[in-house]
């Protein structure tokens, strides 16, 4: 159980690491980088991708948190 449970705690710590690198800042940082690919995934709708990104952000470190205090826990 606990193995499984750290497992999905790297694959959520994972989602989180790459959420926060993609969501574009004031220099545009490392989703400028990588912005033809998300822009032909998502459209040109920069914008909604960035809602979108905040919004699995937030997911992502609620989840991390909680995950983290059950395994602490166990």
């Amino acid at each position: 159980m606990i193995t499984v449970l750290k497992a999905v705690h790297v694959l959520i710590s994972l989602t989180l690491i790459a959420c926060v690198l993609l969501q574009s800042g004031k220099s545009a940082g490392l989703s400028g980088a990588i912005d033809g690919g998300a822009t032909a995934v998502f459209g040109k709708k920069r914008k909604g991708m960035d809602e979108l990104l905040s919004k699995l952000t937030t997911v992502a470190a609620v989840l991390f948190i909680v995950l983290s205090i059950t395994i602490a826990a166990l």
